[in-house]
């Protein structure tokens, strides 16, 4: 078996590392420490300027053809580096949906602006009472001649204050079966009817709660066939589920290294930590490389990314506690002392507690991967429970 993914996308690699080197400063860092928003207009830009904002579609559709090797090194060093770039994560799973199943007017007026940088979209998945079991979402949408009427509140959703659109999902039709009652909508979020207020998180991102109170849209802003939403979340979701924890857990494996080199007290039981943890990076590095290299299967390697991303977040959520308990009290320091690789591993313990969320809690992912690779029943639908989908980020 062969785990390289050759000399272009090391290549690559590297050139992305030197493009870090430029432009995330320790201005960009205490920017992104400070407010909690993970997001650079400046570094965002320059990937546009690049051509990395859809670096893997082809040179017609605004990209540069990338294979999907390069695509998954670009993610995994800007992940590596801890930049602030989950706008550019989220706005892409979107831009991949829309990409193929989009209209004219969605090339046109959404995906042209992604590409240049110049436009970002949240996630509008789940609510007060719906995180992971979005088939119980109630924000209604209702027609009002060529116009959509949007209401409701979504929780969660992050970047929503830099965003231009929302992509929400939304109940259409209440008295059908709740999965065949949901549309997806981009909501504006200049429109006057959209509000929303921030909320901090134990990791240090900030997150938002948002309001849609009357909100009138377009059927133009529809994504996909009207009751036909839990196809576009589907299809959204495996974009969100892959490699890029392999990069937080290398993170962890750097940051790990560097305090044991460096404390004349670690001792054989540290080193063992730190082997296992090496372990995990590297098994999550090759589940992430298969489930970049399935993206252009049938299925859009859906199970794949579900795979890699269980595996990756709950090692990433177990070695964190491990290594923060190998630190004793420099563990408990987060500003103002230099203990090498401390801060890092203590910022990532927090952080790590709600990565087992992301994208759909690991609950429901084993039923994914039960259902999906093993062939097992759905013993939820069996049981007369709807089949909960996922929370995003």
């Amino acid at each position: 078996m062969d785990f390289s993914t050759g000399p272009d996308a090391s290549a690559f690699r590297a050139e992305v590392r030197e493009f870090l080197r430029e432009h995330l400063t320790a201005a960009v860092h205490e920017r992104m420490h400070d407010t909690g928003t993970m997001h650079d207009w400046g570094l965002h830009l320059g990937l546009a300027e690049r051509g990395w904002i859809g670096a893997g579609w082809s040179a017609e559709e605004g990209g540069q053809g990338h294979s999907a090797f390069m695509v998954d090194a670009l993610y995994q060093e800007l992940a590596a580096a801890g930049a602030p770039t989950d706008g550019f994560s989220a706005t892409m799973c979107i831009a991949e949906t829309l990409r193929r199943i989009g209209t004219s007017f969605h090339r046109e007026q959404i995906i042209k602006p992604i590409l240049e940088g110049r436009l970002l979209i949240a996630m509008g998945y789940s609510e007060p009472g719906a995180g992971s079991d979005l088939i119980s979402v109630r924000t209604s949408a209702r027609r009002d001649g060529d116009m959509w009427v949007i209401d409701g509140q979504k929780a969660f959703t992050t970047l929503a204050h830099e965003a231009g659109y929302v992509l929400a999902l939304t109940r259409t039709d209440p008295d059908v079966a709740p999965r065949n009652g949901l549309t997806v909508f981009l909501i504006p979020t200049d429109s006057p009817d959209f509000s929303l207020a921030p909320v901090a998180t134990l990791g240090g991102e900030r997150t938002n709660m948002t309001y849609y109170s009357e909100v009138r849209v377009s059927d133009e802003m529809r994504v996909g066939e009207i009751g036909g939403g839990w196809d576009v979340l589907s299809l959204a979701l495996s974009f969100e589920r892959g490699g890029e924890f392999a990069a937080q857990l290398r993170r962890l494996l750097d940051d790990s290294i560097s305090w044991v080199r460096t404390n004349s007290d670690a001792d054989a039981a540290d080193a063992a930590r730190v082997g296992r943890l090496a372990a995990d990076a590297e098994v999550a590095r090759v589940l992430g490389l298969r489930a970049a290299w399935s993206r252009d299967l049938p299925g859009a390697g859906a199970v794949e990314g579900v795979m890699a991303k269980v595996f990756a977040t709950n090692r990433l959520l177990a070695a964190a506690g491990d290594v923060l308990d190998m630190l004793g009290s420099a563990g408990q320091v987060t500003d103002g002392v230099e203990i090498p690789g401390a801060q890092g591993i203590e910022h990532t313990y927090r952080h790590a507690q709600v990565t087992t969320i992301y994208g759909g809690t690991t609950e429901v992912l084993l039923g994914v991967i039960a259902e999906k690779r093993m062939g097992l029943p759905r013993s939820r639908a069996a049981r007369g429970a709807p089949a909960p989908a996922a929370a995003e980020r």
